[in-house]
């Protein structure tokens, strides 16, 4: 008998949650990743936070980890990069994957592992066959074993920066298979 998992992964739907969204945002993008400024209140509420999909990994009602899926147009690096389309291969199906995060105490478990299978998942029931990303540059290494390709130049400010980065469905498939076994 398998053993249940201490974590759910699932999407925002509460307030809760939410709030939670925020906090972790905050945590990452201000204090750890300085992409923001810091402010008053430890939270950060993401200026597409209306158009996002969180992908959650709750420990009971503590956020250990999340991520955002979003399909509209114009994404975050349509405004960084002029003629965005021109680095892409054509013929895909796009949605911009935005605000990864897990908290530190969990960085070395099964959480990223679950939200990526998850995103994975829900990224195919959407009919999105390829992610773009601005991925820190202080995680190229992972961010490639998964099968993403960086492209154009970096994008943000000195102490935050960024490669653009895609992959498409056919590329995660086959290195979160290798990755990660038939788990993902």
């Amino acid at each position: 008998m398998k053993a249940s998992s201490p974590f759910e992964f699932k999407i925002a739907t509460e307030d809760w949650e939410f709030e939670l969204v925020h906090r972790l945002n905050y945590k990452t993008f201000v204090q750890e990743i300085p992409q923001h400024e810091p402010r008053e209140a430890p939270r950060l509420v993401d200026k597409f936070h209306a158009e996002n999909t969180y992908v959650l990994c709750l420990s009971g009602r503590d956020l250990a980890g999340m991520v955002a899926v979003r399909g509209n147009r114009p994404f975050s690096l349509d405004q960084k990069l002029p003629n965005l389309e021109s680095y892409l291969p054509p013929g895909h199906t796009i949605c911009e994957i935005r605000l990864l995060a897990v908290e530190k105490n969990f960085r070395l478990g099964p959480v990223f592992q679950g939200l990526l299978g998850f995103v994975g998942e829900h990224c195919k029931r959407q009919g999105y066959n390829m992610a773009i990303i601005s991925g820190t540059t202080r995680q190229q290494k992972l961010y490639k074993h998964i099968g993403f390709v960086p492209f154009g130049p970096l994008v943000g400010t000195p102490e935050a920066m960024f490669q653009p980065m895609y992959l498409t469905l056919e590329a995660f498939d086959k290195n979160t298979r290798e990755l990660f076994g038939a788990s993902v």
